[in-house]
């Protein structure tokens, strides 16, 4: 497991090695001790999968910290911090395959784009869900952010979040 600091404080990009074999690959996704070591300890582990490529979710900021990783496909998450401090608004985005995972602390926005078929994605948490969130637009202009896949399939709550500036303007 090799771990490498991003402009966000606290997400960390994770690379994982994935061992090939005749069947497939072997990958160690979880491992309790080097987790902890990121300041996790997982109460919930959550898989989903994604049949077409273009599928968005996102931008949410849970109040959890989440170890997220695709097993099969590839997703581009675009990252943002959604904390009151000086990085607020900062986005960083990844490309994520099997081989790779991303340590986001709470109060950070994670979102993501499928782009591949038939990705699953799988995500680690160190809370049990609530509803409680921030969320923000996912083609908010302020944010800029490149979707990779042309044709894009969201839901409706996500189309509704509001922007970056309506969020700051919240907190004033």
């Amino acid at each position: 497991m090799r771990t490498e600091e991003t402009s966000i404080p606290g997400v960390v990009r994770v690379g994982l090695q994935v061992q090939p074999h005749g069947d497939g690959w072997f990958k160690e996704n979880f491992h309790r001790e080097k987790l902890a070591e990121l300041g996790m300890v997982v109460v919930q582990h959550n898989v989903a999968y994604f049949e077409d490529a273009g599928i968005v979710r996102g931008i949410h900021a849970e109040p959890w910290d989440k170890y997220l990783s695709p097993s099969s496909g590839r997703v581009f998450a675009a990252i943002v911090d959604l904390r009151d401090n000086d990085t607020f608004g900062r986005v960083e985005t990844f490309e994520l395959g099997p081989s790779d995972a991303l340590y986001v602390p709470r109060g950070v926005g994670n979102s993501f784009c499928t782009v591949a078929p038939h990705t699953t994605y799988n995500f680690l948490v160190n809370e049990h869900w609530s509803p409680e969130r921030v969320a923000v637009d996912l083609f908010d202009p302020e944010l800029a952010i490149e979707w990779p896949v042309r044709e894009l399939k969201y839901t409706e709550r996500d189309a509704a979040n509001p922007s970056l500036a309506a969020l700051r303007e919240q907190r004033a």
